[in-house]
């Protein structure tokens, strides 16, 4: 995927005025637009042009997007094709995600306006059929495994647009007191009622929509309820089979069983010890056989007679080339 220059697209400077923007915008439109365009690549062209004018215009998204731009370059161009949105790029801005007004067709934006703002565009067509009601608004909140496990009060800060006593849009930090309910996953929605924009004649404000991330962990990895440990044995506890103990995410130690013979990459099953839900997930164990080191003359003679007493070749299904 392509990081995209929308500013670029426009013909614009990074400190482009709203004005500068519209300005830029209809010349091109009136250049590109496939109605009246004679170019080659008239349709292509517009789709860019609308695709820049729609973050560009929109306070909030182009807040957001000018912070992964200065991110992007503060750790230099990212190769052709390669560039990803790195995680946590929108946590700390609050914006509308969904299609705003205009002529543009989101359907046939790029993959890189769909990883960034295309999100949410069902609740957005529901808020504009309730045109009153103030808008909802996403943001992003990033926890720990222990959070999602046992639940957690936290504060966060989020830049949000919001109408000064003029009527203006102006950017303020608001700090939010949010109650992480046990049992979060990745990818839910914790909704905060009444946090999101305004509403109009008396209508009540939009909720605020805060997307669930977990941060990495030292020992987990999380897939849906699911978490996922590297468990190390030695070759002995492999070969033989033991019985190991295991720290488990929510507190304490559980003990499971390596069959004999095991070998690494066996996927072992601790049920109900994932995040809790209905159902809850459950903590899978993937064995990793760790050598001991051959670093004292005792280590050595051991290795030497298990050669001895069991030999053993890993390559022999090589052939040929393999056998020793």
């Amino acid at each position: 995927m392509e990081f995209k220059d929308y500013y670029q697209t426009l013909g614009v400077a990074r400190t482009a005025s709203e004005e500068d923007v519209r300005k830029a915008y209809r010349k091109l439109a009136r250049k590109y637009h496939p109605d009246v365009s004679k170019e080659a690549d008239a349709q292509a062209r517009m789709r860019d042009i609308n695709e820049a004018n729609d973050v560009l215009r929109d306070k909030e998204k182009r807040a957001a997007y000018d912070a992964l731009a200065e991110r992007v370059a503060r750790g230099g161009h990212p190769g052709e094709g390669n560039f990803q949105p790195p995680p946590g790029w929108d946590e700390g801005y609050e914006f509308h995600r969904g299609p705003g007004q205009g002529p543009a067709d989101h359907a046939d934006f790029s993959e890189f306006f769909s990883s960034l703002f295309g999100r949410g565009e069902q609740r957005a067509a529901q808020s504009r059929h309730a045109r009153a009601r103030g808008e909802d608004h996403h943001a992003a909140i990033e926890i720990s495994v222990e959070d999602a496990i046992h639940g957690a009060q936290r504060e966060i800060t989020l830049r949000a647009l919001e109408m000064d006593a003029q009527g203006q849009p102006v950017f303020v930090n608001r700090t939010l007191s949010v109650k992480i309910p046990a049992g979060v996953h990745p990818g839910q929605f914790i909704r905060l009622a009444g946090h999101g924009m305004p509403g109009h004649g008396g209508e009540p404000a939009g909720d605020l929509y805060l997307e669930v991330r977990i941060a990495l962990h030292s020992l987990y990895r999380v897939e849906g309820r699911d978490l996922y440990l590297t468990l190390p044995v030695t070759p002995t506890e492999a070969a033989l089979g033991a019985q190991v103990q295991v720290p488990t995410p929510s507190g304490g130690v559980v003990e499971v069983t390596v069959p004999p013979n095991a070998r690494a990459g066996l996927k072992l099953r601790v049920r109900d010890r994932g995040l809790p839900g209905k159902p809850p997930g459950h903590l899978y164990l993937l064995l990793e056989i760790a050598l001991p080191p051959a670093d004292t003359e005792a280590a050595r003679k051991a290795y030497e007679q298990l050669a001895q007493a069991a030999p053993f070749n890993p390559r022999r299904f090589f052939g040929a080339g393999g056998a020793s």
